[in-house]
């Protein structure tokens, strides 16, 4: 019987324990990314390119995603506000007949987005991937991230953490029903993102050769 409850009480332990670890990583990344994040269009600070997390177009029953659209939505307003010169979408390309950066392409290009104006990163396998890839492959110091504003958090302590100069605009969310299990998930890509970067020290699947984006020739407006 004590063996029983010693059992019980280690078991107990380890959730408490775990719990705290979850709760820490996310307020540390809350607190650390708050200053750094901007949802008014016209308060975002002017950078050259501002970079577009991926995201699948539809969900499993065919349905519109709606983190889709809203980052599509914020996408096109930044550039149309002059905020950012070029756009950099970076997402999944690892299967045949799955293509993020394609997707969210041919929908920016649809909104009025220059075809020129669009570089695409078809290895954004992970944001620590996208992140990492937008300074060493694309060149960039300074970026603007375009996801909503749990994902921006994120992908803002890993720039920061690279010593990458980036600022997020956070594109409209989803309701708290249908964006639970993402929200949830997000929780614990945390902690994973702790262990990828101060234990593990993660690396990008793939980097390649650079990819110049062409550098700013008139400053963009304020």
């Amino acid at each position: 019987m004590k063996k029983k409850s010693k059992a019980i009480r280690l078991i107990l332990l380890s959730i408490l324990m775990g719990g705290l670890m979850v709760f820490a990583c996310n307020l540390t990344v809350q607190l650390k990314t708050k200053k750094w994040l901007y949802s008014e269009i016209e308060k975002v600070p002017a950078t050259h390119v501002g970079m577009v997390l991926g995201t699948s177009k539809y969900l499993r029953d065919g349905r519109t995603n709606l983190y889709f659209k809203y980052r599509i939505d914020a996408a096109v307003a930044l550039y149309g506000s002059g905020k950012v010169n070029y756009l950099l979408v970076s997402g999944d390309n690892r299967a045949k007949n799955y293509n993020e950066p394609e997707k969210m392409r041919r929908e920016l290009v649809k909104r009025g987005i220059p075809n020129e104006r669009i570089i695409l990163d078809y290895a954004g396998f992970r944001t620590l991937d996208s992140v990492i890839r937008s300074h060493e492959v694309f060149g960039q110091d300074s970026i603007t991230i375009i996801s909503q504003s749990f994902h921006n958090q994120r992908a803002l302590y890993i720039a920061h953490y690279h010593g990458i100069h980036a600022i997020g605009f956070n594109a409209k969310n989803v309701d708290r029903y249908s964006g639970f299990k993402t929200n949830t998930r997000e929780w614990f890509a945390r902690v994973k993102m702790f262990l990828d970067l101060y234990i593990i020290h993660k690396k990008p699947y793939f980097l390649g050769e650079p990819v110049p984006i062409p550098p700013k020739k008139e400053k963009a407006s304020k």
